[in-house]
């Protein structure tokens, strides 16, 4: 299993199977975020096994799921709502840890700089650059 902290409170990461949760509160993670849909998933990876992996660790599972093609800003603002009521440390994982890094950059803009969030990214190990378009201009509608 692999952790990459974007911050000290979020941290993302490729597939978990059920057996990981034991380590990811170990790690002191107290709640888990799911963004990865069942359908891309075997069954022995669906939101209902997981959920009941999580909660056997004492872990809070939150889910929000999407393609990752397919990201509304419905999906950021169900993240951001997730996020504001999560216990930290969170976890949250999908395919690569991609989608959960693409997700919380949109939710952290106007929160933090746009460089500040990349940056932050980039230290966990996804290059995001090209999202800075998106980001700039999501923090525009937000200072607005």
């Amino acid at each position: 299993m692999q952790i990459n902290h974007i911050t000290p409170d979020y941290a993302v990461s490729p597939q978990v199977a059920p057996t990981d949760f034991a380590q990811i509160a170990q790690a002191g993670f107290k709640t888990v975020i799911c963004n990865r849909p069942d359908g891309e998933n075997p069954a022995d990876l669906h939101i209902c096994e997981m959920k009941a992996a999580a909660k056997a660790q004492g872990l809070v599972f939150l889910e929000n799921p999407f393609p990752s093609p397919a990201m509304t800003m419905d999906h950021v603002t169900a993240q951001a709502d997730l996020l504001d009521n999560a216990q930290t440390p969170v976890f949250a994982y999908c395919a690569s840890g991609t989608r959960c890094s693409v997700v919380w950059s949109m939710v952290m803009a106007g929160k933090m700089s746009t460089d500040e969030i990349l940056q932050a990214v980039r230290g966990a190990g996804y290059m995001l650059d090209g999202l800075r378009p998106q980001i700039d201009a999501l923090a525009r509608t937000r200072d607005a």
